[in-house]
């Protein structure tokens, strides 16, 4: 994972870069490259594009989708195991690595947001923390998920929930802030997700 540029010394909120040079040009080149190659390619050609992220260092089992539409900020800090999914419009923006599980799906619009700045720095030095969404869970339309979050095992983020905490395993969360609604009523079998989740 690289880390951000110290605030004190380049002075983000007057121009200063939050990341290297390498790592803006690394940027420049993967965006033009979606941008060209991917961002306007058919629902079907996901292994196309799951190609090129792997091209450009994202860790992705090879029956995930990844939809056009979507943005990854930083490709070798996404990892997607199998038949995992990210929507149409999904922002999965990966300043620390964003793990999604197995059978995971994000659905359109959804935000995934790794970074956030700290508010009591006079510099607002960028603070980046992982995000893990766990096997079986789905994010719904256009929900958000902070930095340093855990989504637990087959749980549900509402449609446009705001989520800045770890949810319990097979459990629902709307709202904003998203605060727990009520437990799934499902049984995991080997089959689909593994162990029952609670």
């Amino acid at each position: 994972m690289k880390e951000p540029l110290k605030a004190s010394l380049n002075k983000p909120l007057e121009g200063g870069p939050s990341f290297s040079l390498t790592h803006r040009i690394f940027r420049l080149l993967w965006n033009a490259t979606w941008f060209l190659f991917a961002a306007w390619t058919p629902p079907p050609f996901h292994k196309w594009r799951i190609l090129l992220l792997r091209l450009y260092g994202a860790r992705i089992h090879y029956t995930a989708r990844v939809y056009g539409s979507a943005r990854i900020w930083y490709p070798p800090n996404l990892f997607m195991s199998e038949f995992a999914c990210i929507g149409p419009r999904v922002n999965c923006y990966c300043m620390a690595p964003i793990h999604i599980g197995r059978k995971v799906i994000i659905s359109q619009g959804a935000y995934l947001c790794a970074g956030t700045h700290d508010i009591e720095d006079p510099d607002f030095q960028l603070i980046v923390k992982p995000i893990t969404v766990c096997d079986g869970a789905w994010i719904a339309a256009e929900a958000f998920i902070g930095p340093g979050v855990i989504v637990g095992k087959a749980s549900v983020v509402g449609a446009r929930a705001v989520l800045f905490r770890d949810t319990e395993a097979s459990s629902v969360y709307i709202g904003n802030p998203a605060k727990f609604l009520r437990y799934r009523r499902l049984s995991l079998d080997e089959g689909s997700l593994g162990e029952k989740s609670r």
